[in-house]
């Protein structure tokens, strides 16, 4: 059934970074190039991924997608942003924030729920290496992926049914380059008490649970590495889990800092300004540090210039 839509405004306006006209084309060029470097980087490990006979296989298959996820994950907020900036407009329909929002949802969702398959990946392969072919097959593999995917839909249409019910009357400037949940929330005119705790629970089990396996992969996986009596085993064991942890840190490191700071902060603002590290700094460097980090992506990616030269 389609959800009642109560609000009585047709616009919202996006407040953006900055109110200084003089920042706004070195904010646009800086964005831009950030944006385009995010999308061609995700889109050249994708491309390594799927043209190098090597990196097929379940590490790098997940990589791809989160790769893909993260790319998505951008053009959902950016563009928006750089439009608005170049127009030199605040104004996004409520129909755009909704769907804004969503996307937003869904592909942050997504990308937790990839971190998480991809620990379970190296928990398979360093604490069980002769089962490793066996446990995760092609279907398995398949199916965490798709599984990730509808539960982050799940997250998405949970906040999007969320929001469609709220009232919005006069107030309709969100203080954010795009549309966050928390701050649509307290710009509704009716009774948000149990939004809020619908919020928190939501994000608890969307984004708890994944970091919760995370962290219990990685105990064992650090267990496993003690174990191992060689240095140079246990070198080249911490190797391969490397990039994942890096991008873990980044990515829940940032967002859950930019929020835990929020509920002290009295400046949206400068919670505006700190979620540029996980909205757009993050997917942006996830290539990087998978691919300096990584000498299989190195050497793919030389494979693949030498061909072309």
């Amino acid at each position: 059934m389609e959800p009642q839509n109560l609000t009585s405004v047709s616009d919202f306006l996006l407040l953006g970074l900055s109110d200084d006209l003089e920042l706004q084309p070195l904010l646009f060029g800086l964005f831009l190039t950030m944006y385009v470097v995010t999308v061609l980087g995700n889109l050249l490990i994708i491309l390594t991924v799927s043209s190098d006979s090597h990196l097929h296989t379940p590490m790098y298959f997940f990589l791809s997608n989160l790769s893909l996820a993260d790319a998505s994950f951008s053009t959902t907020t950016v563009p928006k942003m750089l439009v608005n900036l170049q127009t030199h407009s605040k104004s996004i329909t409520y129909a755009g924030c909704l769907t804004q929002m969503s996307l937003f949802s869904l592909f942050a969702c997504l990308d937790s729920q990839l971190l998480a398959v991809m620990a379970y990946d190296r928990l398979a392969a360093i604490c069980h290496p002769l089962h490793y072919p066996v446990i995760m097959n092609f279907h398995l593999c398949g199916l965490l992926v798709l599984v990730s995917f509808f539960l982050s839909l799940l997250d998405s249409q949970l906040h999007y049914l969320m929001m469609s019910q709220l009232t919005f009357c006069a107030n309709v400037e969100i203080p954010h380059f795009f549309c966050d949940p928390p701050q649509l929330l307290k710009l509704a005119c009716s009774d948000i008490s149990t939004n809020n705790i619908l919020i928190y629970f939501i994000g608890a089990i969307f984004g708890g649970v994944p970091l919760t396996g995370i962290l219990y992969s990685y105990t064992q996986i650090i267990s496993s590495i003690l174990r191992v009596s060689s240095s140079g085993g246990r070198y080249k064991a911490f190797s391969t889990c490397g990039s994942h942890l890096s991008v873990v840190c980044l990515f829940y490191g940032t967002g859950l800092g930019v929020y835990l700071s929020s509920t002290g902060s009295s400046s949206p603002r400068k919670n505006a300004v700190a979620s540029v590290m996980y909205t757009v700094v993050t997917p942006m460097l996830n290539p990087f540090i998978y691919s300096l980090r990584n000498t299989d992506i190195k050497s793919a990616l030389w494979r693949i210039v030498h061909r072309i030269a």
